[in-house]
């Protein structure tokens, strides 16, 4: 038998510290023969001791290499030329990408197969891997951070006397049936990747911050510390109806408390941006990454269907009794604004935003602007505020860029308003004498 090295087949004289990474390429790639005994010019050299060597195998392909890739293996003697030489076969493995033990699933611990060498997978390459193995969603995907702690999540399972134990972890999901954590592990870490970013701004666009915070750790961390952020910005106003006195947020609580968990519940955590909270003086903006899931529709989701696209982090948060089971969550803050205005619900291709309007702003604008013409309503909101945009006319009136322009453009004709800047710094005002 010639011996010729290519990619399906290696020599080796000896058993050395490459052995293992040779079989994780082998079974992560299409296969191959390893000989030992055979230098690499193809000439027979033969094994000492045969039975402590086939042994030694055996015990770095079970003890050193992960998942159990035992059954994609095996291990024989063979006699060439009168010597004896050791023949391991590894057959693709079913759960790649395969890896050493004590390395875990970073590139220098997976390896595959490129012509006669064996290299290290990139990370890209072991994203793809994982995607094809599992072929399911990305909470249910083995996490490629292995080393995971979750103090702030069992803390926050203890205070709802929940158990968080090993086995209700794998129960959870948060552990898959050959020992891994999963990306739903991942998320609930507090090694969590991905963070919470909330702005609020002076007035209605994003010219002057006031103030910005980032929330990182675990998501249910990110929860509740990004509720609490956003609480503190919901102002209330005190009414009187004759000696009592009615205090009304500028948003509704529930609503506040839905769009966040149906932001954080439903985004996409195959992208790394962040979950974008803006608070305006008229309006909260929640951006959540990646638009509506395959095959639903924004009516569809306005008419009480649901379909997460992260089933496991659905399900953990339904446990905690932070979600409803079913698709109501929308429905329920189209109807704690009941009789106000209306929440908006944008969804692109790449995100999905929640828009909930200040009602105290609101209630103020349409008292003013009730039964009047669209350029009276829009007078009507600049006097509640120094400038607007054509995005604030769009919003008010329900139109697109068009009529909202041609409706500045007749206010300007008639000197009601003034303009200052241009292009996306345009900002129109109420001119000194405004004749409403």
């Amino acid at each position: 038998m010639d011996f010729i090295e290519s990619d399906c087949l290696e020599l080796k004289a000896v058993i050395n510290n490459d052995f293992k990474k040779e079989i994780i390429a082998f079974a992560n790639t299409n296969g191959g023969e390893i000989y030992i005994g055979v230098a690499n010019d193809g000439t027979v050299v033969g094994v000492d001791n045969i039975e402590k060597e086939m042994e030694r195998i055996s015990s770095m392909i079970h003890d050193g290499i992960h998942p159990d890739l035992v059954p994609f293996t095996s291990v024989e003697a063979v006699t060439m030329e009168k010597k004896q030489l050791i023949h391991v076969t590894v057959f693709r493995g079913g759960k790649p990408p395969y890896h050493l033990t004590d390395k875990g699933l970073k590139p220098s611990g997976v390896y595959v197969r490129h012509g006669i060498t064996s290299i290290p997978a990139s990370q890209e390459m072991i994203r793809e891997m994982i995607r094809q193995s599992d072929g399911i969603t990305y909470d249910k995907v083995r996490s490629m951070n292995q080393e995971l702690t979750f103090r702030y999540a069992g803390q926050y399972f203890g205070e709802r006397d929940i158990s968080f134990q090993e086995e209700n972890k794998r129960t959870l999901g948060l552990i898959d049936a050959d020992g891994f954590y999963t990306n739903a592990g991942l998320l609930l870490s507090d090694q969590c990747e991905h963070s919470i970013k909330c702005a609020v701004f002076e007035g209605l666009g994003k010219t002057h911050f006031k103030t910005r915070k980032e929330f990182n750790g675990s998501v249910l961390k990110q929860l509740e510390d990004a509720y609490e952020y956003i609480s503190l910005n919901n102002n209330v106003r005190a009414d009187f109806s004759g000696l009592e006195r009615i205090e009304n947020f500028d948003y509704p609580e529930y609503a506040l408390r839905e769009a966040l968990l149906n932001t954080i519940v439903h985004r996409d955590y195959n992208y790394s941006g962040s979950t974008i909270i803006n608070i305006f003086s008229d309006r909260i903006e929640f951006v959540s990454i990646g638009g509506l899931v395959k095959g639903i529709t924004l009516a569809d989701i306005l008419h009480g269907v649901s379909q997460s696209r992260n089933m496991v982090l659905a399900n953990i948060f339904y446990r905690l009794k932070l979600i409803e089971s079913y698709g109501t969550g929308i429905q329920r803050i189209l109807e704690s604004y009941q009789g106000t205005i209306q929440p908006r619900f944008l969804p692109e291709a790449s995100s999905f935003v929640t828009i909930l309007p200040n009602t105290n702003v609101g209630d103020a604008i349409q008292t003013s602007v009730q039964g009047t013409s669209p350029e009276e309503q829009v007078l009507g909101l600049l006097l509640t505020k120094t400038e607007i945009t054509r995005k604030d006319v769009e919003k008010l009136l329900g139109c697109s860029s068009f009529p909202a322009r041609k409706i500045l453009n007749s206010l300007l004709t008639q000197n009601k308003i003034t303009v200052t800047g241009n292009a996306r710094a345009t900002r129109y005002h109420l001119s000194n004498k405004p004749n409403v």
